[in-house]
């Protein structure tokens, strides 16, 4: 008998945080899942130290344009990625570190490290490859 009274207290409890959790509503508002999030997660480059054209893996990168890019840094030295047009910026990535999951918002794109300019990547999307690199990080 006294388990039962300390199990229905618990699911009372239980009841009662969850419903305060939800603002005490019974209708919620669905969200829509972050594109490339979920499921599918997001595409992986891994940066391999400032070896030029060498310095991701892999390179070029594949990511549709509303998918999700990651940077995961595994040397020693901080790096900082951009997109050459600007539109995407890591931050800083710490030796060991990744960067937030970054939305793609062009259809392909040709990237490099702030840090050490001579790291260079591209990211081609599904309907191709990135347009021509243009401007001082292209070789």
């Amino acid at each position: 008998m006294r388990s039962w009274a300390l199990g229905g207290a618990a699911l009372a409890l239980t009841a009662a945080v969850g419903m305060s959790g939800c603002g005490g509503s019974s209708s919620s508002t669905p969200t829509s899942p972050t594109p490339g999030g979920g499921g599918g997660g997001a595409t992986t480059i891994t940066i391999a130290g400032n070896n030029g054209a060498q310095s991701f893996a892999p390179n070029p990168a594949s990511a549709s344009q509303g998918s999700t890019v990651v940077w995961k840094h595994s040397d020693n030295t901080t790096h900082h990625i951009v997109f050459n047009h600007g539109s995407l910026d890591t931050g800083d990535i710490a030796p060991g570190a990744s960067s937030p999951a970054m939305q793609m918002n062009v259809n392909g794109a040709n990237d490099h490290c702030t840090i050490h300019p001579t790291m260079v990547g591209s990211i081609n999307s599904s309907t191709g490859a990135p347009p021509p690199c243009q401007g001082d990080y292209c070789g």
